[in-house]
């Protein structure tokens, strides 16, 4: 029996152009959905690093913000520091001159912080000091018996201060067991003369400011080197929020003790340049000392912002000549507003000039496609330092 005629089985022209269209649509498909996440792959890691920069930055300046103003827990002076100086300077100081603004000015982007940190080393000057390459201290109670002299050690930083609003920051270079330091100060163009009793303590002492050359976030000691915090910072201001009321006496008619600030001398007492019965933040009229301050609001009333011009146009503190002045205002300061702002440090995810998006990036970069572009991101907050809100 012979076989039969062959049937070629196949697709017909129509056919395979309907499988041809419903593969092309498929491969779209895909591809719509993978080139999303292939600029999703670029541009998220980007933003998880700026977002963990961020908190990295947030919390350095907070720590050590929050701190601002403890003072001494032992001895004479105990208290906050706002009690006989200001431990918050929109500027910085050194013995760097790359790293040294001068005295009495505003920079809105640096800012030097001073406190106490939880130290035995707090005591007082045995003699008077003009000449800080030897210096003698009084073994108080409060001292470390084993520790001489007085828990002090090379390579601390301290800080001599007489309640007159007057005060200096070293570094702490030799100690000797008999109860001596060897001091280098942190402060460039000489230092204030310190009498006998005056207080010296164990400080933390730095300075944060931007380098925009560099787009970094700098800390400062004070003595050599500035080290980097945070790369690619396009932006960082700091402002400040202050006391309304000038400073009053605790309790009048028992002592002359000032709510904040350096209190005032015995009427027949003469602190630095001042007439007697005066200083940086009091003053007499007729036969009563009053505040040099004026009142910047309604008594009792909230914070006021205080401004660059404020803040820079005296009375000065200890005095006007000072190399070490500051603007008595910043005894007023409470809070400080910080906000940062951070960029990608790849071009390629910063869209160009062109774009239409300048807004959002300080600086301009390569980007073409609105798909792979990572704006820079911002971040404010507020920091009220614990040690200069007390009794507010």
């Amino acid at each position: 029996m012979s076989a039969g005629p062959l049937h070629q089985a196949g697709f017909s022209l129509l056919e395979s152009l309907v499988a041809i269209a419903i593969t092309a649509a498929v491969t779209a498909a895909v591809f719509a959905v993978v080139s999303p996440s292939r600029a999703l792959a670029d541009v998220q890691p980007e933003f998880v690093d700026m977002q963990q920069r961020l908190r990295v930055g947030v919390e350095t300046l907070r720590r050590d913000l929050l701190m601002a103003g403890a003072g001494a827990y032992s001895g004479s002076s105990q208290g906050s520091l706002l009690g006989h100086l200001a431990p918050v300077l929109p500027f910085r100081r050194g013995v760097s001159a790359a790293y040294d603004d001068g005295p009495g000015v505003f920079k809105p982007d640096a800012i030097t912080i001073l406190y106490v940190p939880s130290t035995a080393s707090q005591t007082t000057l045995r003699a008077p000091m003009a000449d800080p390459s030897i210096v003698g201290l009084n073994l108080e109670s409060g001292c470390p018996p084993d520790e001489p002299p007085c828990g002090f050690k090379a390579g601390a930083a301290a800080a001599v201060f007489d309640g007159t609003g007057a005060f200096d920051a070293f570094d702490v270079s030799g100690v000797d067991p008999t109860g001596t330091l060897a001091l280098q100060p942190m402060l460039r163009g000489g230092i204030a003369a310190y009498p006998s009793g005056s207080k010296i303590v164990e400080v933390i002492r730095r300075s944060y400011f931007l380098d925009a050359a560099r787009m970094q976030l700098m800390r400062y000691d004070g003595l050599s080197a500035a080290s980097t915090v945070l790369d690619n910072v396009v932006g960082l201001e700091f402002e400040y929020f202050g006391e309304p009321d000038p400073p009053a006496f605790r309790r009048p008619g028992v002592d002359r003790l000032a709510t904040y600030g350096p209190s005032p001398p015995a009427m027949d007492v003469t602190a630095h340049s001042w007439p007697p019965g005066e200083n940086c933040t009091w003053q007499v009229v007729g036969d009563a000392q009053v505040p040099r301050l004026p009142s910047l609001g309604a008594p009792g009333s909230s914070l006021v912002k205080l401004t660059a011009a404020q803040l820079t146009d005296g009375p000065w503190c200890p005095e006007g000549s000072a190399v070490g002045r500051y603007d008595a205002d910043l005894l007023r300061v409470r809070k400080i507003h910080v906000t940062i702002r951070l960029q990608t440090g790849d071009a390629r995810l910063r869209a160009s000039a062109r774009a239409g998006r300048s807004a959002l990036f300080a600086n301009p970069g390569s980007a073409a496609s609105a798909s792979r572009i990572v704006p820079d991101q911002s971040i404010a907050f507020d920091v009220s330092p614990r040690n200069m809100n007390l009794g507010r």
